[in-house]
């Protein structure tokens, strides 16, 4: 492992550093690393346009499925730019709290997609016109995982106001590969704002192994290939308590 940056922002403890191994994978990759070593984002610096992480596969195969000619994206959580990079024939908007994370997406990553909107996205996505969206994806973490701000009811009703009436919200968050009580909660909230859910996760070796999972919810049934999953599969979380502000 080769390090090109280190340093302590506002938000996080960031890291850029090059491998030559990622997740068991031989090869050539530049890792962005936020606290306890937490993955962000990485590059196939032979081929930079690949998607080497598996959930940003997986989210791409459902809003591609879900509805094939969306268009508007609102994207919170910004990273390498992943995500912005693969939608750039879209009009996407994209917020990020840590003004140095965007930055590191240029000058390490060759980020040159939409511009980036520095400030709390649960305050730019509210400046947005109700019905503007055909999805809004929530990406955005802390040392502590996602922030309390996008898992509340409150949250998610303002999500669905600024959804059209095909629109759907697809959320990254971490938890436990078994009952993790949290990932319950979130889900729960969102079922109550969403008239169709699904949750995703990885096969995991035990039920401590933590792990991405993605939750979306929707106006209309959810649909997904399985062998487009990049390896998620469906879970369904148990029941949870509802999360207010």
């Amino acid at each position: 492992m080769r390090v090109l940056y280190r340093n302590k922002s506002e938000q996080h403890e960031l890291t850029v550093y090059d491998t030559k191994r990622l997740y068991g994978e031989k090869g050539r990759f530049r890792v962005l690393e936020f606290s306890n070593a937490a993955v962000q984002g990485a590059m196939d610096l032979d081929e930079p346009a690949r998607m080497v992480l598996e959930y940003p596969r997986a989210i791409v195969h459902l809003m591609e499925r879900n509805d094939p000619e969306f268009d508007t994206v609102f994207v919170v959580g910004h990273g390498i730019g992943t995500l912005p990079t693969y939608l750039s024939d879209r009009q996407v908007k994209v917020a990020e709290l840590d003004a140095e994370v965007a930055a590191l997406s240029q000058t390490f990553f060759g980020y040159e997609g939409s511009p980036v909107l520095i400030g709390d996205g649960r305050e730019l996505l509210g400046q947005e016109p109700a019905g503007a969206y055909d999805y809004i994806i929530i990406d955005a973490f802390t040392a502590t995982g996602t922030p309390e701000q996008f898992i509340s009811s409150d949250f998610f009703a303002m999500v669905k106001d600024k959804l059209d009436s095909d629109g759907a919200v697809i959320l990254n968050v971490f938890g436990r590969a078994g009952n993790d009580r949290l990932v319950n909660a979130i889900y729960t909230t969102l079922q109550g704002q969403f008239a169709y859910t699904r949750a995703f996760a990885l096969p995991a070796e035990t039920a401590d192994e933590v792990q991405n999972r993605i939750l979306m919810g929707s106006h209309h049934p959810i649909e997904f290939q399985i062998g487009h999953m990049a390896g998620f599969v469906e879970q369904e979380p148990e029941e949870g308590y509802i999360i207010v502000d």
